[in-house]
């Protein structure tokens, strides 16, 4: 079970959409964690800035007092009276002053006041005592003590000023990079957007990739339709014309093989006529064996051309009825075929091709092997139809040499049965027209199997 996910797992990380993925995946997670990151110092930013303003705040509202009734505010300070605010308790050092918070508070005193201002620590404002604001307040007994800070400034009369102020202590938020659950939020957001995005973009590469198979089967598949953005609609504009060309190829080769065609008819047809008034019977006879074997390549040369120009529409046909058919027509011409096993059903193919190629396979076993026995079956969603012979067979390492133009196996050397070496490559281009394939093995108990392998 581990090692097909394995394989599966590696086979999909090598293909476009596999890297993709993997590519947009760790980069939106990297993207991610940085702006939690930067949303995260910039909050701790924000923070202290807020506590910063809070503080100037306080020291301006009591600067302003003090300025309008001294006494009276000095007094409420000295027994803490307003709350957040005190007189500093004497002898207490700005170990680690905070110059962000000086330079604040000369902004709003003025340059004259010299100020300095820093954190110290809690106890420093606040003994442990009654007057402690935590035993003052219900509710807050064991809450954390408030942070405090020292300021100290001269005011307008050039008096110094020394003053403890503090705020509730105030928890910052823990971390989102820590919680679990806004990683997992993350890599499965990222990674969905990532299989989508990888998917849309190798879309138009595989159509092209199956229409490119397509090809590489039949000289006359469909053309690809030109959809998607401006590059990819030039790519697959640039695959058609190149179909299209190549098409037209064919078509010149075909054009120029069937003019050669009839141009050499002619004068064998006169070359027969001429044979036929040799006087030495013997003579004759070889002459126009010689004549027959020329006009029989001709024909079999224009029909190889013919057969990988195939112009023919798909049509859906009943497979058993057509090989039943095919069958029943060579007994009757007193060729030993037989139509053993069906598969039923029906399946889209050019119906002539697949015909010549079936005829084509039957001729073969029936002039090499003897007879030629028929059978269909379904298969992982493909069409089997195997043609066996009873022969000799053919030797494993030539089994593929077969389908080269002009090439026979042992019976068709000198000696053996007549033939020209292209009925197999006839039938494999005709296969190919239908995109389907043809390939021969030896049966275990003797005789030469031919197999048309095709969509269902």
């Amino acid at each position: 079970m581990t090692v097909p996910v394995v394989t599966r797992a590696r086979s999909f990380f090598r293909s476009l959409v596999g890297q993709i993925f993997l590519l947009l995946t760790v980069g939106m997670m990297v993207a991610a964690l940085l702006a939690l990151i930067v949303a995260e110092q910039t909050r701790h930013l924000d923070f202290e800035r807020w506590r910063l303003q809070r503080v100037v705040a306080s020291a301006v509202d009591i600067a302003q007092r003090l300025s309008h009734d001294p006494a009276r505010i000095e007094a409420m300070l000295a027994d803490q009276q307003i709350m957040g605010a005190r007189m500093a308790p004497g002898g207490v050092a700005l170990t680690d002053p905070d110059p962000d918070l000086a330079d604040a508070l000369r902004a709003r005193f003025g340059a004259h006041s010299n100020p300095e201002a820093g954190q110290v620590p809690v106890g420093l404002c606040f003994p442990p005592s009654k007057m402690d604001p935590n035993n003052r307040a219900a509710g807050l007994i064991g809450a954390p003590r408030p942070d405090c800070w020292v300021v100290r400034f001269s005011d307008g009369t050039g008096e110094r000023r020394s003053l403890a102020l503090y705020l509730p202590r105030l928890v910052k938020p823990p971390s989102n990079l820590a919680n679990p659950v806004y990683l997992l939020l993350i890599l499965l957001s990222s990674a969905g957007l990532a299989i989508i995005v990888a998917r849309f973009v190798a879309k138009p590469l595989r159509r092209l990739e199956h229409a490119a198979e397509a090809f590489s089967v039949s000289i006359d598949p469909e053309e690809i339709p030109e959809r998607g953005p401006e590059e990819v609609r030039a790519a697959l504009s640039t695959f058609n014309l190149m179909q299209r060309r190549v098409r037209a190829g064919f078509a010149e080769r075909t054009q120029l093989l069937a003019a050669i065609s009839h141009d050499l008819q002619t004068p064998l047809t006169r070359l027969r006529l001429r044979l036929e008034l040799v006087e030495n019977e013997e003579l004759r006879a070889r002459l126009l064996q010689d004549h027959q074997a020329m006009m029989t390549l001709v024909r079999e040369g224009l029909d190889l051309a013919a057969s990988t120009e195939s112009q023919e529409d798909w049509s859906v046909i009943d497979i058993d009825s057509l090989l039943t058919s095919m069958a029943e027509d060579a007994q009757d011409l007193g060729a030993p075929v037989r139509f053993l096993a069906g598969c039923g059903g029906t399946v889209r193919v050019k119906p002539n091709a697949l015909t010549r190629c079936i005829s084509n396979l039957v001729n073969n076993a029936v002039k090499y092997g003897g007879s030629a026995d028929i059978r269909c079956a379904r298969q992982a969603g493909r069409v089997l139809i195997e043609v066996r012979d009873q022969g000799p067979g053919i030797a494993p390492d030539q089994l593929d040499q077969m389908f080269a133009p002009f090439t026979r196996g042992a019976a068709g050397q000198p000696g053996g049965r007549p033939g020209t070496g292209i009925g197999l490559t006839i039938a494999r281009s005709l296969a190919l027209s239908f995109e389907a394939s043809v390939r021969l093995a030896n049966a275990g108990e003797g005789g030469l199997i031919a197999t048309i392998d095709m969509k269902a």
